[in-house]
């Protein structure tokens, strides 16, 4: 007998704000420890790089590179700008987040600024005039001289940061895991949550010519995930969000090592049975109008009116105050024109926007009246804050005392009245029972994840599941192999490393040493590591680098080099991508080309026959 599949309830974790932290002395002496930024698509970690066992060596801030601007209250403050995880949900503000990346390339200065911002800000870095540590930050893997133009021109001018350094945050993971003497040769394969790279590394330098992309992360697993779950369950489509689509690829997702085999497994009832996950939406036990009686409908529309009174209260008071305000305001300039003070007076009506005594004095007079309407409004509701809200219902007539003398024009008016007096009569209360629902309501509001664990990850490896035109993991890792010889084939499958959040389903290090075993020759031989934390390791990597090359001058991009080379300039190390300057073509001098237009007119006006 199939054992019974256990019933998962979704999290929903709510973000907790970042706290402000103190930096520690450690930090600043003898001279300011470099701040390393993992500025991911995703998510955003930051920390120290500091040798100093009093400081932690582990990222102290990870939030969501997201932000969001709010409306703000009604006659309250005016809008504010939220960022990570001080939204608390993304999902109430879905259509209002918006990031500074285009897929994993950051285009939208502002936001990145506030991304900035916060993170100077609760790591307890004063941003105000200039940031005195240097900076270590993750980019894409060939990254557009742009973006790296437009992010060294906000640190250098806006911040005024003594130095900075770029590296690809899947390479500074590979320097982190390095298990030979470095430099040393291998393939990466990073998947994020906007895109996939296959990057070959050779003796500790990336090969860039060689790098290839799949536009296909975890990004697009959640939304196909998503859309899958919300055809199979239209009732629940509002419920079926992206955050726990992305809570499902995390804990109930994995990689089949054959999917279509894996498949056929699922036809099986039995295995189904054994396999299958079922979330749990939330819901309440309530059915709607079921259980109420007339006493508790009174008592919540009592409820309601009184709310509706305090409302209304604490609006006319508020709307006093003001007036209030502004009246004695204008008593105040009319006192300045009876005392004689013409040239306050005078100004003072400036600043009111007025141009005579007569418009104040209309101005005082309607305000006069207004605040006297207020105050007896709420003498008013003061009186008459108890209310009957009990439904008034139309006597019947008494009819009995007719008896047999009523004529037949009266008995016809009664039969007239008589529906409107039926539907009128208060009902006799009767006892209500508890309805018993036909179905069960928990199990109507759980969600059957069955070959959904296996399809949305599979994305990567067989892209067309969605309709993109583009090949999987597999396919562009040969293509990236048999671009070098035979040896150099050899050398890089032997440090084959997976890293990045999309990399962290079960199953995935086996399917890509089965696609290994079927692209490389018999007998042949490949090895295939995954990142000790494929999420965390990019920050891991950037901080060990930051603290062997603190001293150095390899890899740090100064003041004196962004003056000098332009934003777009890039210092290689061996976790950075390489650096391609711009070479516009030269132009011909300007003395050649204003003489070639007086030797075509020479030549016209010469012999035609010559011409010709």
């Amino acid at each position: 007998m199939a054992a019974p599949s256990r019933v998962f309830a979704f999290r929903d974790v709510r973000w907790a704000p970042d706290p402000v932290l103190e930096p520690g002395p450690a930090v600043r002496t003898p001279q300011p420890v470099p701040l390393v930024i993992d500025n991911g698509s995703f998510q955003t970690r930051a920390g120290w790089a500091c040798a100093d066992p009093a400081v932690p060596a582990e990222p102290l801030l990870r939030f969501r590179s997201l932000a969001a601007r709010n409306r703000g209250a009604r006659g309250g403050a005016g809008a504010e700008t939220q960022v990570g995880n001080d939204l608390g949900s993304p999902e109430p503000l879905r259509w209002l987040l918006r990031s500074p990346f285009d897929r994993n390339v950051p285009v939208q200065l502002e936001l990145q600024e506030l991304l900035l911002d916060h993170v100077f800000q609760r790591l307890g870095v004063s941003s105000q005039g200039c940031v005195d540590h240097p900076i270590v930050l993750t980019e894409a893997v060939c990254n557009p001289l742009y973006s790296r133009q437009m992010i060294s021109e906000l640190l250098f001018e806006c911040y005024q940061v003594p130095k900075v350094s770029y590296g690809i945050d899947s390479l500074y993971s590979f320097y982190h895991n390095r298990r030979q003497s470095w430099p040393c040769s291998g393939l990466v394969i990073s998947s994020g949550y906007q895109c996939t790279h296959i990057l070959p590394v050779l003796e500790g330098r990336l090969d860039a010519k060689n790098c290839k992309r799949i536009n296909l992360g975890g990004c697009q697993a959640a939304v196909y995930l998503q859309r899958l779950l919300q055809l199979k369950y239209p009732g629940h489509f509002a419920a079926i969000t992206l955050s726990r689509m992305e809570e499902i690829l995390h804990e109930h997702s994995y990689v089949a090592e054959d999917y279509i085999e894996e498949l056929q497994k699922w036809q099986s009832p039995e295995y189904y049975e054994n396999n299958m996950h079922k979330m749990q939406l939330p819901f309440s036990n309530k059915l709607l109008g079921s259980t109420l009686t007339s006493e508790e409908k009174q008592e919540r529309r009592q409820q309601q009116l009184r709310r509706l009174q305090e409302l209304n209260a604490r609006r006319r008071e508020e709307k006093l105050q003001l007036d209030q305000e502004r009246l004695d305001r204008l008593l105040y300039v009319q006192e300045l024109l009876e005392d004689g003070q013409m040239d306050q007076f005078h100004k003072a009506l400036v600043e009111l926007n007025m141009d005579s005594a007569e418009e104040l004095q209309s101005y005082i007079n309607k305000l006069s009246l207004s605040v006297e309407q207020t105050k007896q409004k709420i003498l008013q509701a003061e009186v008459n804050i108890e209310v009957d809200v009990v439904d008034s219902k139309p006597e019947t007539p008494d009819l009995d005392p007719l008896g047999s003398e009523q004529s037949l024009e009266d008995v016809e008016s009664i039969n007239e009245f008589e529906p409107l007096f039926a539907e009128e009569q208060p009902e006799v209360e009767k006892p209500v029972a508890a309805v018993q629902p036909v179905f069960n309501l928990a199990e109507y509001h759980q969600l059957f994840l069955g070959t959904e664990r296996i399809r949305a990850p599979e994305i990567v490896f067989q892209p067309s599941l969605i309709g993109e035109d583009q090949a999987g993991i597999a396919e562009t890792m040969q293509y990236v192999l048999e671009r070098y010889p035979k040896e150099q084939q050899a050398i890089l499958v032997q440090n084959v490393f997976l890293t990045g959040g999309n990399t962290m389903y079960p199953g995935l290090k086996a399917r890509v040493q089965k696609e290994l075993l079927e692209m490389r020759p018999f007998q042949s031989s490949f090895q295939v590591y995954l990142a000790s934390s494929p999420v965390l390791d990019a920050w891991y990597g950037a901080r060990d680098w930051a603290v062997e090359y603190m001293t150095r001058d390899e890899g740090w991009i100064t003041r004196k080099d962004y003056e000098e080379k332009g934003g777009e300039y890039l210092k290689e190390h061996c976790a950075s991508n390489v650096y391609v300057p711009i070479r516009l073509p030269k132009q011909a001098p300007r003395t050649t080309e204003a003489l070639a237009p007086s030797r075509v007119l020479t030549s016209s006006t010469g012999n035609p026959c010559e011409q010709a």
